[in-house]
């Protein structure tokens, strides 16, 4: 099933379609309804995995999340996170009462589950099409934000009881966030503090701390009775944008752990579901999917950016992008766990609803981002630069390649204008190896190694992707480099 669903990467990319939807297709034909005939009701042991492969893959989205991109996004995207979640959850709610006619607990689960949006699912679909950073930035923050209030919102409305008043829920996730957000932040910053300081006997024991540093964060935010998801993330970034040795391994094992708890998490939840029952709830999903999508989202965008003055080319896209994935469907499995009357028809609605607005939205993205003239295809591609340090001599050593659209292509070692303490001592070019003079003209697909001290090893890095962005006039044209 693991190599059935990796070859269905390729398949998802050359179609368009997120990936999500053929592990879910596996899940299904795997279950009771399915070749597999497995059958598999538990949805507490799914709700549990759920939630370990959330963190993991919250973990995978902080790392790789540019500090740079996000920073300007942050309040627009908090907006969303709360306001725009808040919007969503009342519209939509109010469409499946009254034109579904589910009671209004029911409509409040749905409301608040499929209030949640999810980057994975949107990013793999527009990993083709460049965006402007402010778009990305916002979706990014934003669908590492709104987990959180979700969740509350979830856990309240699964409650036997009697629901809290609205104030108190807005006070529980206000409170639940700060302590969230301290937490994550607190938990990265000494988590960097101390790799940056503890030298680890072996390069693949990197990747390990910083993935358990991570996963610390959110169970220190879930035990002070904090927000888990967003002390995770905020943790997560805090580590991808700073400094540490052997930075693109560890991205790159995050992205094989977040690969694995995505094709785990989809391939159990289309275990769980029982296909022969989503006939009878298929019209209802679509017709809260419809109001969720062409009401609810525009909404809750217009309303939440109204102070920001974004263009409404940029805030079409933010609400179209608006795609519902991992998170929608496990989330529906606490009022499942909870013994809440009419959870099983909760599920059965998200999950069809999650099925069939991904097969709608998903391939038409890359189109409307387009149409919207928001796709930069001429944009430089940026470096990844690998720092290993060299302890003992106080320096470090850069590794780098230069991409297809690298506008250091061209560029002599000279007119990179390293800082003092820096320097190129080698160069790879199809297969051969050099060491390069001050004339040399570096070329698309060489490799570079970069020898640079502790003190300039920072402006180092800022000046290489200066260079690639911009090119030899990176300085004067006020390229920025920072990663």
């Amino acid at each position: 099933m693991l190599l059935v669903a990796v070859v269905a990467v390729r398949v998802s990319s050359r179609s368009g379609l997120p990936s999500l939807l053929l592990y879910l297709g596996i899940g299904v034909a795997m279950g009771q309804d399915g070749i597999g005939n497995i059958t598999f009701d538990n949805a507490e042991l799914t709700q549990v995995i759920g939630y370990g492969a959330l963190v993991v893959i919250l973990a995978e989205g902080g790392l790789g999340t540019k500090w740079g991109h996000i920073r300007p996004a942050l309040p627009a995207a908090a907006a969303l996170a709360t306001v725009g979640v808040a919007v969503s959850v009342g519209v939509t709610a109010a469409a499946a009462h009254y034109l579904v006619g589910l009671e209004w607990r029911q409509a409040l689960l749905i409301g608040a589950v499929v209030s949640s949006t999810d980057a994975a699912a949107v990013f793999s679909v527009l990993r083709k099409i460049p965006l402007p950073s402010r778009v990305t930035g916002t979706l990014e923050a934003e669908s590492g934000f709104n987990d959180a209030p979700v969740v509350i919102l979830v856990v309240a409305f699964s409650t036997t009881g009697p629901v809290d008043s609205w104030y108190l829920l807005v006070g529980k996730i206000a409170l639940e966030l700060a302590i969230g957000a301290a937490i994550g932040l607190a938990v990265g910053f000494l988590g960097a503090y101390g790799l940056k300081r503890v030298a680890l006997p072996a390069s693949g024991l990197y990747p390990i701390a910083v993935m358990a540093i991570a996963v610390t964060a959110y169970a220190a935010g879930a035990l002070a009775h904090g927000s888990g998801f967003l002390a995770v993330y905020l943790a997560s970034v805090v580590l991808g944008n700073v400094k540490l040795p052997h930075q693109p391994a560890t991205r790159g094992f995050a992205e094989g752990l977040g690969w694995i708890a995505q094709i785990g998490m989809f391939v159990l939840l289309g275990l769980l579901v029982t296909p022969h029952e989503l006939v009878h709830d298929f019209w209802p999903a679509v017709a809260i999917g419809l109001a969720l999508t062409a009401v609810a989202r525009p909404v809750s965008v217009l309303l939440s950016l109204l102070p920001f003055r974004i263009p409404w080319q940029e805030q079409a896209l933010m609400s179209w992008a608006g795609l519902r994935g991992a998170v929608p469907v496990i989330l529906a499995t606490i009022p499942m766990v909870s013994g809440i009357e009419g959870s099983r028809k909760v599920f059965n609605i998200v999950f069809v609803l999650v099925v069939v607005y991904t097969l709608v939205q998903g391939p038409t993205l890359p189109w409307l981002a387009k149409a919207l003239r928001l796709g930069d295809q001429d944009g430089a591609t940026d470096l990844g630069v690998e720092s290993a340090p060299l302890e003992r001599l106080r320096g470090h050593l850069l590794s780098l390649s230069v991409p297809e659209q690298s506008r250091m292509h061209g560029v002599e070692v000279a007119e990179l204008r390293l800082p003092p303490g820096a320097a190129v001592t080698l160069v790879v070019r199809e297969g051969r190896s050099f060491v390069p003079s001050p004339a040399t003209v570096l070329r698309r697909g060489d490799e570079l190694l970069v020898v640079a001290t502790d003190q300039v090893r920072d402006a180092t890095e800022r000046r290489l992707r200066a260079v690639g962005r911009g090119g030899k006039l990176a300085g004067w044209l006020g390229t920025g480099g920072s990663p």
